[in-house]
């Protein structure tokens, strides 16, 4: 199993952005194929990794929303 959120096996590559804002981090996931983009925060003391995967769910759920006719 890949443990890189980078490369999701659904949606291909999806490109992460991390900003660390005092004590918060906000995280926002792009789909470069549909230009979907959407941002979570959570506590600078959380792994980046699951706030990467945060923003991945986020990302998939949006991506599920658009397509619903």
């Amino acid at each position: 199993m890949n443990n890189d959120p980078a490369f999701d096996p659904e949606l291909g590559e999806v490109l992460f952005e991390v900003k660390v804002i005092g004590n918060a981090v906000k995280v926002s996931a792009l789909d470069p194929i549909s230009n979907v983009e959407v941002c979570v925060v959570g506590s600078a003391h959380a792994s980046p990794y699951s706030l990467k995967m945060n923003a991945l769910r986020k990302l998939k759920a949006a991506l599920r929303k658009n397509a619903a006719p």
